[in-house]
Order: structure tokens, then C-alpha cells, then sequence
């Protein structure tokens, strides 16, 4: 039985696969939106769904909102860790965000599942187009590697 190669980061975390780290990005509803305010990193919790190649998230008027005016590049991160067992993932997106249109916005509505989380009645939808993803997984003690990690990152 031949299994595919698994390959570990110089720290040895495994590196997921674009099909993969598509797949884990699904199967959690909150997500973490890493975007520039007042020059500065800010963070912000989200509740998402993925829409093929891009997430789609709520947000009223404010700085997520003025991102997505601007077409800011943003990073959008999820993960699942098990403290007890010291396994996870995390899988990182990067790319440009915009304001989903208000005709296409009442198609979206009646096809997804996703609702605001807070209390403002009047949200807008944000899309994150994804450029780039990637993600990392921490793996059983017996299955980590233990200095054979070789240059391209396969053992």
C-alpha cells in the first residue's frame, strides 16, 4: 500500500496540501479577519461560510467594511487545537477583500446559511478572494519527525 509522502516545515509541523487546507477551512464556523487599522494589525473574530474559492462573512458599517471599500489585502486565519493531546491545524488565506454587490448579496442570503452574530440589523457582505492558502498541522508525537526532515521538506 503505498502512502503519499507526508511533508514537516524545518519546525516539524506538517504542511497540508491546497486541498486540505480547503477542506479544514469549511468545517469550522468562526475564523479570525487579520486586516491594517489605523495603520496598525488588527484582529477581529467572524463568522463565515466558504463559497468556493472565496469566504464570505457579515459586517455592519465600520473598519471590516472600509476594508473591503478599498480592496485591502487581508489574512484570515482558522484552526482547532486539542490541548490535552497537543494536536492541530491551522490553515492561513491571504488575498483582497470587496463588498458583495446588493443583487448579488440577496442571491447569496437565500443560498447560504450565514447570519450576523451581533445585534446590527443592517450588514453588509464581505468576500475575501483567496490567493493563497496554506496550512500547518501538528501531529502525534509517533508521528513527527526526528531530525530526518530532508531540505524539500519530505521524510
Amino acid at each position: 500500500m503505498n502512502t503519499p509522502h507526508r511533508r514537516f516545515d524545518h519546525t516539524g509541523l506538517e504542511i497540508l496540501s491546497e486541498v486540505e487546507c480547503h477542506k479544514l477551512l469549511g468545517s469550522v464556523p468562526v475564523g479570525r479577519l487579520v486586516f491594517t487599522q489605523s495603520a496598525l494589525p488588527a484582529v477581529r473574530l467572524v463568522n463565515f461560510i466558504v463559497d468556493d474559492k472565496t469566504i464570505v462573512f457579515p459586517a455592519p458599517d465600520g473598519d471590516k467594511y472600509r476594508a473591503a471599500e478599498r480592496g485591502d489585502v487581508v489574512g484570515f486565519e482558522v484552526d482547532e487545537i486539542d490541548l490535552d493531546r497537543h494536536l492541530g491545524w491551522t490553515v492561513t488565506a491571504v488575498g483582497h477583500l470587496s463588498v458583495v454587490e446588493s443583487d448579488e448579496k440577496a442571491d447569496l442570503q437565500h443560498i447560504l446559511t450565514l447570519r450576523p452574530w451581533t445585534a446590527q440589523r443592517d450588514h453588509h457582505l464581505i468576500r475575501l478572494g483567496i490567493e493563497s492558502l496554506e496550512g500547518r498541522r501538528l501531529v502525534p508525537w509517533a508521528e513527527r519527525p526526528y531530525g530526518d526532515i530532508l531540505r524539500d521538506g519530505t521524510r
